[in-house]
């Protein structure tokens, strides 16, 4: 009886333990998370093995090298001042947590579901600063914030665990340009993010191969469709709860250089270039709007209702 008891009680142990350890991955508290916590998943390197840009440094553009003219960069309007961050870097470090006149902004990329997304970074009055968790829910960048350790959904814009859980950021509005039109289009404004970050790194090569146009998603996720190729890019907006998607070859197919549609009750327009390609997303009154470019099953995964424009 005794043997039996004790038996007992070390599966019970064990139980509690494997238990408690699916409650904390990387070393952070998933115990309160509003998603399942056996779809977070470890994307590999280790908390910070990505490391974030924390002071980041800038040059003038026409000082700026390796970047040529069809790279690709996101940018950030200020005010008058003018922001460049290139895809090469943002690829293999995924936030830079900048600080401008204007305040703090939190630019944020993920190359598994290409998603290049800007913040406000501040909750309750409290300046917040971002690293890479190493952890990925449904593909994309799982974020933590210094301050609390809470995780954070880049593609949500919300914290999914931790003291900060269900708290949403501001998003703000970026543009995804080739470095030349960029260049063109702010004149003697801009400043890039500069190759100086700390880190050793070939910034002209992705690290990720010829995953853009890919078939393979490194990752399992939620949902999925077969109704684009799934790195198919489109933009895509949310707004009075509801979700709608502008893939880039209906864009095409449609012709005109602007598409005027509503989305959530209001009208907007979707300004296309197919030589990025890319697209921008304006109110009534012209001013851009914070959408996302993403890959196809990205944007579905976490928009499994979407709407979809189609070109007649």
């Amino acid at each position: 009886m005794r043997a039996r008891n004790l038996l007992s009680l070390g599966a019970a142990l064990l139980m509690f333990a494997q238990s408690g350890m699916t409650q904390e991955k990387n070393g952070f508290d998933l115990s309160n998370a509003l998603i399942p916590v056996d779809e977070i998943l470890s994307g590999g390197p280790p908390r910070d093995g990505i490391p974030s840009i924390n002071n980041p440094k800038f040059e003038h553009a026409g000082d700026s090298l390796p970047w040529r003219g069809d790279d690709l960069v996101m940018t950030y309007d200020q005010d008058q001042a003018r922001y460049a961050f290139p895809i090469g870097i943002l690829n293999w470090h995924e936030i830079v947590n900048h600080e401008s006149d204007g305040g703090p902004v939190l630019i944020t990329f993920c190359p598994l579901c290409g998603t290049g997304m800007a913040f406000y970074p501040v909750v309750d009055g409290r300046d917040l600063t971002f690293g890479v968790s190493g952890l990925l829910y449904s593909s994309d960048l799982l974020m933590y914030d210094h301050q609390t350790e809470s995780l954070w959904s880049q593609i949500e814009g919300r914290a999914i665990s931790g003291p900060l859980a269900g708290t949403e950021l501001k998003p703000v509005a970026v543009r995804h340009e080739l470095w030349q039109k960029w260049r063109d289009r702010v004149g003697d404004n801009g400043q890039v993010l500069s190759t100086d970050t700390g880190h050793r790194r070939n910034y002209r090569q992705s690290p990720y191969g010829d995953y853009d146009h890919s078939e393979r998603l490194y990752f399992p996720v939620s949902s999925t469709s077969r109704k684009y190729h799934p790195k198919t890019w489109v933009l895509g907006w949310t707004h009075n709860g509801e979700s709608k998607a502008w893939p880039f070859p209906e864009l095409a197919d449609h012709g005109a250089g602007v598409l005027e549609d509503q989305i959530g009750g209001k009208n907007v327009s979707v300004h296309y270039d197919a030589d990025v390609p890319s697209a921008e997303l304006r109110d009534e009154s012209g001013k851009l709007m914070p959408a996302t470019r993403a890959f196809w099953f990205a944007w579905y995964t976490f928009h499994p209702e979407t709407q979809v424009f189609e070109a007649d």
